[in-house]
């Protein structure tokens, strides 16, 4: 991306909080409006005349289940919340949750092969931004694996800690991705077919129908399949969710909701090598970015399946009760060659580090709610209770041939016309899966959280969570200990305070805090990052405003944050073959979102987010000697992440749209001596509407053909190369 490119990206997201945005609206107003009917037209569509479920762009007045058990807006909320709803996910041409995930303000997502889903947000990373499933932690990054978008009816996003509402983790903030469920609301039948680049195919099927007055069900499939952007890696995905909402009595209902997912990759991509000498900017050689240097029979295989069981009962106008019992099923394959490194001239590569492993992993609960809206000292004052109990099991069974553990390799190969070779060929990987050991984390959660108000204009905010957590390790066969528990109790709460300034606008503050176990996640942990460690522990305060402007065509919100994460395991500097419980890393930053009505057919909506993180105590061992990585910052942390979007209605039947998305440079070492370059992506689409229930949609994503990392490896620094420039064509009918 070049520096131009960056600073116009920046300077037209500020600009939508300009006033000189009003004038462009005034001017273009006048050149449109010549009678008094166009006028009277114009008022009628303002931002602030439409309903909250017709209302575009950030909608700060709608009840969200995001950040609070209370049913607060967003704007009630003292924390920074986003959502990316389904209007939003379709605007945007959202392929998975991660698509949504990356248009909220300071998110950047991938999912390379071995992390499931990667999240970077507020300077953390992995196990410390927690991501949910229908507000339930699988407690493992590999499980986060992105499954498709048309499932899904929003992505909910929690800035800072939020262990008051999900339990221990989440510092850096939580991703919540929300599955579509049956509804009273409407009928609903409708149908999407897409065809993209590489034979890239999406079919999809939803339905919401009433049975009778009181019952009523909701269906929604679809099937993904491509060749894939590089050689050999071939993607299949099937996703079902189908939910059955009840009205029992009038006052108490029950849903049953069930989904299955299914997705294979074959060969999967596990990244470019980078070229010789590893210092200063990465490069790839881009002739051969989409070469797959995996083995022809490499695997990534999931199969999920998920069950909830919902009850809601009425107990008085005030007073409601909700349970649920969940349980999910889990299991994934991987059989892949995963490291390739150039030889020192380039013209060669090594292809070692063979790993074959499955996950095994059931996690079962039920939590229990209880939501009260009442009054306090002649106040308003809404309360919710609860308590959550789960146990979450995982055994994995590897079975490696590693480079660094052993000096082995598989292969050398020309970056060119190379045989890809078989699994099957790597010495000692034919032998099957080799069970390792097994983990149990038992919880038991109880909180509470509370509004109240203290004037008709301040509200104070509190809630408290107590976790008790038992941990149980079985370790594999023959090696020592054969098995240990652990136990931690954990306190976290948040306090803050929301100040309405006027009807359109107020300033928050909050205090919070977090817990996480060592090691970050007790389902991958073993003896080693256990051990006798007490919780990590973390703090944020943080300051911000939401508000409407321009007479309710524009909407805001702005937070300022500073985050402490401390007492993580490092390396003890007197002793490179210890560890001791000392680490703090520091975040702040500043979030701008913004939606604005330029004029009546031209909307505009964007968000960009400044990120200062870095270690204030953190070691790292080089060969045999212990370095301080003080004052760095971790790898894979973008400082600057922004997005803006443009949506014209041209007339009634013709919609376009441009967006682009620019993210930093990020380091790929803890000494910050590796970076990889930032990126720019530019995309357009145009929507005709063929008849009242059919759209047909065409889409470009990437337009400039941009090469990019979307992530970098740590261990051997690979480019996770994005897409290129690719042509999707889409037909959505509603029937």
């Amino acid at each position: 991306m070049t520096k131009q490119q960056s600073i116009l990206i920046r300077t037209m997201i500020a600009g939508l909080f300009s006033s000189s945005v009003q004038i462009a609206y005034a001017e273009n107003s006048a050149e449109e409006t010549s009678t008094p009917n166009d006028i009277k037209k114009l008022d009628t569509i303002t931002v602030k005349t439409s309903s909250i479920k017709d209302q575009k762009g950030l909608n700060i007045d709608k009840p969200s289940e995001a950040g609070s058990r209370l049913g607060l807006t967003i704007r009630e909320n003292p924390a920074s919340v986003a959502v990316a709803d389904r209007q939003k996910m379709e605007e945007i041409g959202a392929r998975n949750f991660q698509d949504a995930a990356n248009s909220l303000p300071g998110v950047n997502a991938s999912a390379p092969p071995g992390w499931g889903g990667f999240i970077a947000y507020r300077g953390f990373t992995g196990a410390q931004v927690n991501q949910l499933f229908n507000g339930i932690s699988l407690q493992y990054n590999s499980a986060n694996r992105p499954v498709d978008a048309w499932v899904y009816d929003r992505v909910e996003l929690v800035g800072g800690p939020s262990s008051f509402l999900y339990g221990s983790g989440s510092i850096g903030g939580s991703l919540n991705y929300v599955t579509k469920l049956a509804t009273r609301d409407e009928d609903i039948k409708e149908a999407r077919i897409s065809y993209a680049r590489y034979d890239t195919m999406e079919t999809a099927v939803g339905l919401n129908h009433a049975l009778n007055s009181s019952n009523w069900i909701r269906l929604d499939f679809s099937r993904n399949s491509s060749n894939g952007y590089i050689d050999r890696q071939e993607r299949e995905a099937n996703s079902l969710a189908v939910s059955w909402l009840a009205d029992v009595t009038p006052r108490l209902s029950h849903t049953l909701a069930l989904e299955h997912h299914v997705e294979r990759e074959d060969s999967p991509y596990w990244g470019t090598p980078t070229l010789n000498p590893q210092a200063g900017t990465l490069k790839i050689d881009k002739s051969n970015r989409f070469e797959n240097y995996n083995v022809k029979d490499g695997v990534y295989e999931q199969r999920v399946t998920w069950a909830r069981s919902i009850t809601d009962y009425k107990v008085s106008d005030n007073t409601s009760l909700r349970n649920t019992f969940y349980h999910y099923q889990g299991q994934r394959d991987y059989r892949n060659l995963e490291v390739y490194t150039y030889s020192a001239n380039n013209s060669l590569i090594t292809r070692s580090d063979a790993y074959m492993q499955r996950h095994d992993q059931e996690l079962t609960g039920n939590r229990i709610e209880l939501l009260h809206n009442g009054e306090l000292f002649g106040l308003k004052s809404d309360w919710s209770f609860g308590a959550d109990y789960s146990i979450n099991r995982q055994t994995v069974y590897p079975t490696s041939l590693l480079s660094k553990s052993r000096g082995q390799f598989f292969d050398v190969v020309t970056p060119e016309n190379f045989d890809p070779g078989s699994f099957s060929d790597i010495p000692g990987m034919n032998n099957g899966l080799v069970k390792g050991r097994s983990t149990k984390v038992k919880t038991l959660s109880a909180f509470i959280e509370n509004r109240q108000y203290l004037s008709q204009h301040l509200s104070l905010v509190t809630g408290l969570r107590y976790d008790h957590i038992d941990f149980l390790f079985d370790n594999t066969p023959g090696v020592s200990p054969a098995t240990f528990n652990r136990q931690w109790d954990a306190f976290t709460g948040r306090a803050g305070m929301v100040f309405d300034v006027n009807d359109n606008a107020n300033i928050y503050a909050q205090y919070s805090t977090s817990a996480e176990p060592p090691g970050g996640t007790l389902t991958s942990s073993s003896n080693t990052t256990v051990r006798n460690f007490s919780l990590s522990t973390g703090y944020q305060m943080e300051i911000g405003s939401k508000m409407n402007y321009l007479d309710g065509r524009g909407t805001a919100t702005l937070a300022a944050y500073r985050i402490v994460r401390r007492d993580f395991p490092v390396t003890d500097p007197q002793n490179s073959s210890n560890t001791i419980q000392a680490g703090q890393q520091t975040s702040k930053g500043i979030e701008l979102a913004s939606s604005l009505q330029i004029t009546p057919k031209l909307r505009a909506e964007g968000n960009i987010a400044w990120i200062n993180a870095e270690f204030d105590d953190f070691n790292e061992t080089i060969g045999s000697t212990v370095i301080s990585r003080k004052g760095k910052t971790p790898v894979n942390v973008p400082d600057q992440v922004a997005n803006l979007r443009f949506v014209y209605e041209i007339t009634p039947a013709w919609q376009a749209g441009i967006g682009a998305r620019y993210v930093s440079s990020v380091y790929a070492n803890n000494a910050n001596t590796m970076s990889v370059p930032s990126y720019t992506l530019f995309d357009a689409h145009t929507k005709y509407r063929l008849s009242k229930n059919a759209d047909l949609t065409a889409r470009v994503r990437n337009l400039t053909d941009e090469v990019y990392a979307r992530f970098i490896h740590q261990s051997n620094p690979q480019y996770y190369v994005g897409e290129p420039r690719s042509l999707e064509v889409a037909l959505h009918i509603r029937f």
